[in-house]
């Protein structure tokens, strides 16, 4: 492992893309408020991207070497020729909500009218394509689909009566149920497993720098025992990303809802059965999902050298379940 010396002795540059809301930053946030980075020889420079494709477009142009990015965003991005891979898994469920705007109280009374996604090929894209069905909705035909931006646009969007619905994670999710809007689709509760937010980087920027890859990795492993186990230091962090005056209980029970296995894992290998579902939903807008296997957008390794060096289940004060 990185010895304390000689992190602060070799610190490697490195540029990372996060974004999203609820708790998908949470490890970059802790990462950085708890001092992760520098511990583990990073000298970290974040930005925050408002959607997937932009921080797609930056990782493979090689303005930032590292991004925290949603699986959907990974996989079409490597399906259309990109060497994109997913190195930790990150979060790998959802806590996401459809919302209608008030009056808007069952999921019929969306038909014929419009839900809010981020970007086409997105992840808030793939949640209402899988979701509107269970609802009995067709999407593009009894829904129309429209790309508005990020949360707080997607939220404003649906207070101002812009659009009927729209895909909302918990946080903003629940600020626009205080507001009297409904939910019509409580998205983890569908059954649906997919790789969400995860760490990302370029097949290059593992050839040509793996120790960076590596320490980076190391960070994320150790930003999820800090979420599990100092609920004070992730809610310093969440409070300083979101402004002190936020709803704190709200910001406590997102933390909680992100501390099991399925949605949080301590060991964060990335999810193949996630990836899966995925390619699943592209198979019959794109071919080459088809053929395509999950493991094609996966590096394990870097996980898999923690894991099998006994560091996390350390971590975890014996064995990480």
């Amino acid at each position: 492992m990185l010895s304390g010396a000689a992190a602060s002795a070799q610190p490697l540059r490195v540029t990372v893309a996060y974004g999203g809301a609820g708790g998908d930053p949470l490890p970059v946030l802790v990462g950085k408020e708890a001092r992760l980075f520098e511990q583990n020889g990073l000298d970290a420079r974040l930005i925050y991207f408002t959607g997937g494709t932009t921080s797609v477009l930056a990782l493979i142009s090689g303005d930032v070497q590292i991004g925290q990015v949603a699986g959907p965003s990974v996989v079409n991005s490597a399906i259309g020729g990109s060497d994109l891979v997913m190195v930790a898994g990150g979060i790998t469920s959802l806590s996401y909500w459809i919302m209608g705007r008030s009056d808007v109280k069952t999921p019929n009374q969306l038909r014929g009218g419009s839900v809010a996604i981020s970007r086409f090929g997105s992840a808030t894209d793939f949640i209402a394509r899988f979701a509107l069905p269970k609802l009995g909705l067709t999407p593009g035909k009894d829904v129309a689909i429209v790309q508005i931006g990020d949360s707080p646009s997607r939220l404003g969007a649906l207070l101002n009566g812009k659009v009927h619905g729209a895909v909302l994670g918990s946080l903003p999710g629940a600020m626009a149920q205080r507001k009297g809007m409904h939910i019509l689709a409580d998205v983890a509760k569908m059954g649906l497993v997919i790789q969400h937010t995860g760490v990302a980087t370029t097949r290059k920027t593992i050839k040509e720098n793996r120790e960076l890859v590596r320490r980076y990795v190391k960070t994320q492993i150790d930003a999820v025992h800090r979420i599990w186990t100092d609920k004070e230091g992730t809610m310093n962090a969440f409070l300083k990303h979101v402004g002190s005056s936020a709803d704190r209980e709200l910001l406590e029970k997102i933390r909680e809802s992100l501390l099991n296995e399925a949605m949080l894992s301590k060991k964060q290998y990335p999810s193949l059965q996630g990836i899966r579902t995925i390619l699943t939903s592209l198979a019959d807008i794109d071919p080459r999902a088809r053929s395509a296997k999950p493991e094609d957008f996966v590096d394990m390794s870097f996980v898999r050298e923690l894991d099998q060096s006994g560091y996390i289940d350390r971590l975890y004060g014996g064995t990480a379940k």
